[in-house]
């Protein structure tokens, strides 16, 4: 884009309710050089202007092969995503991006991919497990640890189920409350680690979720053997210009609009957990 402050204009091609709070908007930008023009790296992400309302930063969960359609993930939390969800086939919506620092996809190749996420943020981390089972050659074995608070949240239940049936795929599943049918542990997700089958001078680590948990999951994973550089986090802030002019996703030194969403642990490990960061 050339004007980072100028949305480009996107329609809404398809909407997909996920769960009774979350859905997932497909968007195709109207104008063909912008299509042409527009390209991302899985973790960024994009600023979506609901006209006349506000936008919010969301991430891009599609592949970057796919034909210039634009998935967003969202969870219907504020006005700006409320209004989102009331969307339809053909209407439109503004599009600025995409910003920030994505996951390090080409030094993750040849190598075992160990993913975990928490709570309901786990949109970043969907974005690498569809381009990594897109190009399942490249990439040694995947390991995928998602934790939640209560088993009605775990959405996308049938794609756990298509991802575990492809070839050299673990996928381990963790609900702190279970319920009366839920088939899988029951408990934090980092419990499960002693399951997974982890090689950890192969393995590169990709997580995101609420703050603690990426904490205490770093810390497991290398008492496992995997260096701290080997771990990398998608941090979540209120970013609200996308280019770390309007300092409300300042973290420590640097802003997560700016030099994130993506950051290698070794990074940003002091900054975990402190008050005002």
């Amino acid at each position: 884009m050339n004007n980072p402050y100028l949305p480009w204009e996107a329609e809404v091609v398809e909407r997909v309710q996920e769960s009774d709070s979350i859905f997932t908007l497909r968007l195709r930008l109207t104008d063909p050089e912008a299509r042409n023009h527009y390209r991302f790296v899985p973790g960024q992400f994009n600023m979506v202007y609901l006209y006349g309302v506000g936008e919010v930063a969301i991430s891009i969960v599609s592949d970057p092969e796919s034909e210039a359609l634009l998935d967003h993930t969202i969870r219907a939390v504020g006005r700006v995503t409320h209004g989102l969800a009331r969307l339809q086939a053909g209407e439109r919506v503004g599009i600025r991006g995409p910003f920030g620092r994505g996951w390090p996809m080409p030094l993750a190749e040849g190598r075992d991919v160990f993913l975990v996420t928490g709570g309901l943020g786990c949109a970043p981390v969907v974005g690498v497990i569809n381009y990594v089972l897109a190009r399942r050659a490249r990439f040694g074995r995947i390991c995928i640890v998602q934790g939640v608070k209560h088993a009605e949240d775990m959405i996308w239940r049938e794609r756990y189920a298509e991802w575990r049936a492809h070839p050299d795929v673990q996928v381990l599943l963790a609900a702190e409350h279970g319920g009366v049918l839920w088939p899988w542990h029951v408990g934090l997700a980092t419990e499960l680690f002693d399951q997974a089958v982890i090689e950890p001078s192969r393995t590169i680590v990709m997580m995101c979720g609420p703050e603690g948990m990426m904490r205490a999951a770093a810390k497991g994973l290398m008492q496992r053997g995997i260096a701290p550089e080997e771990i990398y986090l998608s941090m979540e802030r209120n970013m609200q210009c996308g280019v770390g002019h309007c300092g409300h996703c300042q973290f420590g030194g640097s802003f997560i609009c700016r030099n994130g969403p993506v950051y290698r642990y070794s990074e940003v490990q002091e900054l975990l957990g402190v008050k005002g960061f």
